[in-house]
């Protein structure tokens, strides 16, 4: 029996976008995964963890536990190499100077019948621009072509605008003020920026509001055309589409798997229904 799904993040609307199937397996169903995602499936978890342990490494920078203590925790070749990457890069740990500073801060806001929801690595200000900066871990530097079209960085920077105000003192940011960046730990002077526009804004807002209301309305869920996707899907033998797994090294922006975490709606910023 389907649940009633009542808010939408980057990773649900991917999976919608990528295939509806799957996103009804996964967030309508909520079935249990019965095929590993990708090859060789041990290494690829252990990289999965060292990356969540990683996030929290420069969470903990970024509130105050000083830089040699949490080295201490890098304890894995990949660990050490990531930290040492991200506390040689000035252009980082500079930000623990603003003012402005929030990190693993969650948003929210009204999208059609939906909430859409959102966390976020860190948000920094400097007094006229919000950069929103997010730390990938992956082994291979994705194209900036393929960052920009995907559901994260339109969410990310969309819903800014659209809830961030408690973050400027009441006041609407515009899209004009807000950039995003993807900081990748084994090529840490390589990172990806997107500014925003408010033509960029509209655009995406309408097309979250298309897809929360196409969801909404939908009495089916169909199977994606490209077969290619079922490789890194761990729903496909529910769609016979085979049983071999991808190769992680391949696969690791197609299977970045929902974040799960207790929502607190009182703590999180939103705009009114």
């Amino acid at each position: 029996m389907p649940i009633e799904l009542t808010s939408l993040s980057q990773s649900s609307l991917q999976d919608y976008n990528d295939c509806p199937r799957r996103f009804e397996l996964r967030y309508l169903q909520r079935l249990a995964y019965p095929a590993i995602e990708t090859e060789p499936a041990l290494e690829n978890e252990k990289h999965q963890r060292e990356g969540e342990y990683f996030h929290r490494l420069v969470q903990q920078y970024f509130i105050g536990i000083p830089a040699e203590q949490v080295a201490k925790t890098a304890n894995t070749d990949n660990l050490q190499r990531w930290w040492d990457n991200f506390i040689n890069n000035k252009n980082l740990t500079g930000l623990k100077d603003l003012a402005g500073l929030r990190t693993e801060v969650t948003l929210s806001a009204p999208l059609g019948s939906f909430r859409l929801i959102a966390k976020y690595d860190l948000i920094a200000m400097d007094g006229k621009k919000f950069y929103i900066y997010d730390w990938k871990t992956y082994r291979k530097r994705p194209k900036s072509e393929f960052l920009a079209i995907r559901l994260q960085t339109r969410v990310y920077r969309a819903l800014l605008v659209q809830a961030g105000a408690f973050l400027n003192g009441g006041k609407p940011i515009a899209p004009e003020q807000i950039e995003m960046i993807y900081w990748f730990s084994d090529f840490p002077n390589d990172p990806a920026h997107f500014p925003y526009q408010a033509d960029q804004f509209k655009r995406d807002w309408d097309a979250l509001t298309r897809y929360a209301e196409e969801i909404k309305s939908a009495s089916s869920y169909p199977k994606t055309e490209d077969t290619n996707r079922c490789l890194y899907c761990p729903y496909r033998s529910y769609c016979n589409r085979g049983i071999r797994a991808g190769d992680g090294l391949d696969a690791e922006l197609e299977t970045e798997a929902e974040e799960l975490f207790d929502i607190n709606f009182e703590q999180i910023g939103e705009i009114e229904f």
